[in-house]
């Protein structure tokens, strides 16, 4: 494999979802809503789940739609990072 395709082809998680905070030095919040069927009644319902992510320039903004990335960890919480800003 060449030096590039090893770039692309990542093998840790990423997730879109909204910021809901920024009042922290680079780190944002960012909340996921998934859809999943109940265990039992199989009705479709959402689940939600905050993570906090590094923002090394501060770039995100509170409602601001985000890609993170998965990556070591950064602190105590902090175990994602910004990778782009997908909509303002």
């Amino acid at each position: 494999m060449s030096e590039s395709a090893t770039e692309q082809t990542s093998k840790r998680k990423q997730r879109v979802g909204v910021v809901t905070s920024t009042k922290m030095a680079k780190t944002i919040v960012v909340q996921i809503v998934t859809r999943v069927p109940h265990p039992k009644f199989k009705k479709i319902i959402k689940r939600s789940k905050k993570f906090h992510a590094h923002d090394e320039k501060g770039e995100a903004a509170v409602g601001d739609k985000v890609r993170i990335e998965e990556t070591r960890p950064l602190s105590k919480t902090k175990r994602w990072r910004l990778l782009e800003v997908l909509s303002h």
